[in-house]
């Protein structure tokens, strides 16, 4: 798979969505991803992370407001195959009868005829895919057997598959335990360092700064972005989650923070006895 690529922004601008019962789910919507970084969309359920994804990815027609992909419109985008895209998990239907390796070589859908005929290189990157997640045992294996975490890492191969520059993440590290998303988390910042752009939707702060460089915070419209450092303040936190517990969530982030130093401290210490054995050997 390609280890370089070119640097892409999205530029969203003046953007507002209203659904078909008039509900105006985003309004006024300007912000930029930079390229090249990870940024994190933050807001509580219900503030319109999911519809700005989809309209990024040209699945809304919003009502007012343009996006651009790298200067392209989303359509545009969309045929050269500049997004790649990891949904929630409740908008896939998990009983469908189709296989890991089959749900991954959708991604490969963009650059086939109309028969779907896969080649070489389809299968080929569909297999480079499923290792690099850590899930080539389990391609054979129907989608809907599962575990929460494997089915989030059966859909990030397909979006890697699918060699979008833009990779778009809704709720990545909801339903998985904290082993899968630091895996998860490993995977995002070595796609950083090859140059994509990435964008995370999340409601939960609790890993936001061990991988984001940026973030956006959301409430149906912009409350603050830039650096996560800069943004993540308890002001600018109590205006965009409409006064939860501050205190709560940065408790969240503190013991999460810990489970994943000690998860660091057990592989190296398994790293050193694996290191010592051969020494010995």
């Amino acid at each position: 798979m390609q280890t370089t690529t070119q640097l892409l922004d999205i530029a969203v601008n003046n953007l507002s969505v209203t659904y078909s019962n008039a509900r105006l789910a985003l309004y006024n919507v300007t912000c930029t991803v930079e390229p090249g970084t990870i940024t994190a969309l933050v807001g509580p359920n219900g503030s319109g992370k999911s519809t700005l994804f989809k309209s990024i990815m040209g699945f809304l027609q919003p009502s007012q407001g343009q996006i651009r992909i790298g200067g392209l419109p989303v359509q545009k985008a969309q045929k050269r195959q500049l997004m790649a895209y990891v949904p929630q998990s409740d908008e896939v239907d998990w009983n469908f009868p189709v296989s890991v390796f089959d749900v991954v070589m959708m991604g490969r859908y963009g650059y086939m005829n109309l028969l779907r005929i896969e080649s070489h290189k389809d299968r080929r990157l569909v297999m480079e895919s499923l290792e690099r997640v850590g899930m080539i045992d389990f391609r054979d294996r129907q989608i809907g057997e599962l575990s929460g975490g494997q089915k989030k890492r059966a859909f990030l191969a397909r979006a890697l598959a699918q060699e979008g520059k833009v990779i778009l993440l809704d709720e990545p590290f909801t339903g998985v335990d904290v082993k899968t998303e630091k895996r998860i988390i490993d995977l995002l910042m070595q796609l950083r360092q090859e140059g994509h752009t990435i964008l995370v939707s999340t409601h939960d702060l609790a890993s936001i700064y061990t991988f984001c460089d940026r973030t956006i915070l959301l409430n149906r419209t912009i409350f603050a972005s830039g650096k996560t450092e800069d943004i993540l303040t308890e002001e600018n936190l109590s205006v965009t989650f409409g006064g939860l517990p501050i205190n709560s969530l940065r408790q969240n982030f503190s013991q999460k923070t810990s489970q994943f130093s000690q998860e660091q401290a057990i592989e190296e210490g398994v790293r050193s006895q694996e290191s010592g054995v051969r020494r010995e050997n």
